[in-house]
């Protein structure tokens, strides 16, 4: 439990240094495709973390740089969309000069409001765009690049396309070539590494980027390791499990699956959710309101009468075996491939949202395929926790473990 607080205490003590001012950025700086955001010393971070007995004076602490860069991606209809992301660096040591630095592409988890997106974190309230790109840069010394999302940032006026394969893994992998080409122009050195990880929503949009590097045979991402953390990645098995339920633990996740999923595969809300709810989601989603603030708005009743489903809906999903959600889910699962890269499955025993056996699953089911290095990693155990850690809980702690792995893989042929 010690290990538990001291972890997110390391994380929240961080985010009160960057939300101070203090590292607001130089509007001088003269760039090419982007704008810097915030500019932050470590020696504004490092004291006084290592007076409150946070880290040990001997722990390595950079400071960082991030950058909105905005892009150009494809949405799950096909049409262009103007979408945005934050690139942030790490700064003050020599060897990221010299050997340069492996960039890590972190898809967040799932967010509701425009205000909770990277970019808009950066340059409204001058903090970073999560506590996972600041254990990964600020003290994992990768450079950490988070798209939006189209839905969100410069996209805000499109709708989110939650749990979609498709869009999910176009808008990282045109934002990690639009980050390198950035880098380039702007002398910033990066070498040949390329890590992919994100948690639960983020978990899953990393391993559809993974799927479709490899689908798609793009020779210049080459992926070193993907570490997705505690996704929903066998849909199909998940949405049975849902809908067979009879309370729903976070109402605002499994409405906008249907929300989305009806805007993407062209069916009207009403046929999907009940109302009263149907009418309120283009407002409950429209970017202006969090989980917090939805929730109450729905109900934790899965379906029937006066549950968040409609009766039809659900029934014809399990006795129809061509209903268009039973195959839409399979169509977006991302467990029935052998993907070539290392894969590691960051997950807690004690997720109470996206269960740990996914992960047990898409484990067995990926080396059923072919797949030879794919491997769950159990949070709790690998930091020796006395506990089981639930979804709200494990991100700060997935994040720790999947530094550490990166880290491992970097030292190997970088040395540092």
């Amino acid at each position: 439990m010690k290990q538990i607080v001291k972890s997110v205490a390391v994380v929240t003590s961080i985010w009160m240094f960057v939300g101070c001012g203090g590292g607001l950025s130089d509007p001088s700086e003269n760039l090419k495709g982007g704008e810097l955001l915030i500019d932050f010393p470590s020696s504004l971070i490092k004291p006084s973390l290592v007076a409150k007995g946070l880290i040990p004076a001997t722990q390595t602490v950079y400071g960082y740089k991030a950058y909105k860069i905005p892009y150009t991606t494809t949405d799950e209809e096909g049409e262009k969309v103007e979408a945005s992301g934050v690139f942030i660096i790490p700064t003050e040591k020599e060897e990221f000069k010299t050997k340069g630095l492996s960039m890590v592409s972190d898809d967040h988890g799932t967010i509701f409001a425009n205000r909770e997106a990277p970019t808009l974190l950066n340059s409204t309230i001058g903090k970073p765009p999560a506590s996972s790109a600041l254990l990964l840069t600020s003290l994992g010394g990768f450079a950490t690049l988070q798209p939006d999302y189209i839905g969100f940032g410069d996209s805000n006026d499109h709708y989110h396309p939650f749990i979609l394969k498709k869009s999910l893994a176009n808008s990282t992998v045109d934002f990690i070539k639009t980050v390198k080409v950035f880098a380039s122009k702007n002398g910033i050195k990066l070498n040949n590494q390329l890590f992919l990880t994100g948690y639960s929503e983020g978990g899953y949009a990393a391993m559809a980027t993974l799927k479709k590097i490899e689908d798609e045979n793009l020779t210049d991402l080459t992926v070193t390791m993907a570490a997705p953390m505690a996704g929903p990645y066998a849909l199909k098995p998940m949405s049975d499990m849902v809908l067979n339920s009879d309370t729903l633990g976070v109402p605002s996740f499994m409405a906008n699956v249907g929300y989305a999923y009806a805007k993407a595969y062209q069916h009207d809300i009403e046929t999907v959710i009940n109302e009263p709810y149907a009418s309120k989601l283009p407002t409950l989603f429209n970017g202006d309101l969090n989980r917090t603030e939805i929730d109450p708005e729905l109900t934790h009743g899965t379906k029937g009468a006066t549950g968040l489903f409609d009766g039809n809906f659900v029934t014809n999903y399990f006795t129809d075996s061509t209903h268009w959600f039973k195959q839409a889910v399979t169509e977006n699962s991302l467990h029935t491939w052998a993907p070539k890269a290392p894969v590691r499955l960051v997950h807690c025993e004690g997720d109470d949202v996206i269960p740990y056996l996914i992960s047990t699953a898409t484990k067995d089911t990926m080396i059923g395929y072919g797949a030879t290095n794919v491997a769950v990693v159990p949070v709790e155990q690998t930091l020796g926790l006395p506990i089981k850690v639930g979804h709200g809980d494990c991100g700060t702690l997935g994040y720790k473990v999947t530094t550490g792995l990166f880290a491992v893989e970097r030292y190997k042929v970088y040395g540092y």
